[in-house]
This record gives C-alpha cells, sequence and structure tokens, in this order.
C-alpha cells in the first residue's frame, strides 16, 4: 500500500496501524520524546512480526491456488473467485487436520492387518 495523503487519512479513520516514517521532517531525538520513539519502534516491528504469516498464506494462495491468475471481468466474479480459493485452502486445511486427528489417535484400528476374509467361491 502506497502511503499517500489519502491512504494515511483512510486507515486513520478506520483504526489502522502505520508505522512508516510520517511525512515531513523526522522528530528531533530527546530525552522527552526518546521513550515515545523506541515504543513506536517496537510497536512497528510487532506489527511486522503479525504481518508475516498473514502475506505468507496470500503467497501461498497466489502460488498454489492460482489466486494471482483471477482475470474476471466483473468485480462480483472477482470476489467470488478468490472466496472459493479462501474456502478451498481453508477446506484443504481442516481435511489434514482430520486425517491426521484419525491417523495419531488410532493407529492400531487404522493400520491393523485384520481385513476380514470372504467366503471362498470354491465351496
Amino acid at each position: 500500500m502506497y502511503r499517500t495523503r489519502d491512504n494515511r487519512k483512510y486507515c486513520k479513520r478506520h483504526g489502522i496501524r502505520i508505522y512508516r516514517p510520517p511525512l515531513g521532517r523526522p522528530p528531533k531525538r530527546t530525552a522527552g520524546t526518546e521513550a515515545e520513539l523506541i515504543e513506536n519502534s517496537h510497536q512497528a516491528r510487532q506489527d511486522e512480526i503479525d504481518r508475516i504469516p498473514i502475506e505468507g498464506k496470500f503467497g501461498q494462495a497466489k502460488r498454489r491456488y492460482c489466486l494471482g491468475r483471477v482475470m474476471t471481468k466483473l468485480a462480483k466474479t472477482s470476489e467470488t473467485a478468490i472466496s472459493l480459493c479462501f474456502l478451498v485452502m481453508n477446506l484443504e486445511k481442516w481435511m489434514k487436520a482430520i486425517l491426521l486427528c484419525l491417523l495419531f489417535k488410532e493407529p492400531i484400528r487404522w493400520w491393523s492387518f485384520n481385513v476380514p476374509r470372504f467366503a471362498s467361491t470354491a465351496d
């Protein structure tokens, strides 16, 4: 997102924090502002850390689920295609969790070799 004045106003209205250098001259480092500048830098770093997994999921969606190739003409159709992409991502995550739960909670039942034998037709 570009940090234009309009985008900054939009983010401020909606309560979205943007911790990048503000427009204009940088603030002077004095004893009174030093604690505030350090706190802002820690908050900016924490925001970056919180954003990493989210951006990773978007990257995965672009690479693995073809989210980067959505070329629909109407906005509503694009929204539907993007929603379906994330639905498939969530379904795959849930299926993987269910499969692991089933495999590791009851390994004897799933991996046992006690297969029922069919009656032979030779009798």
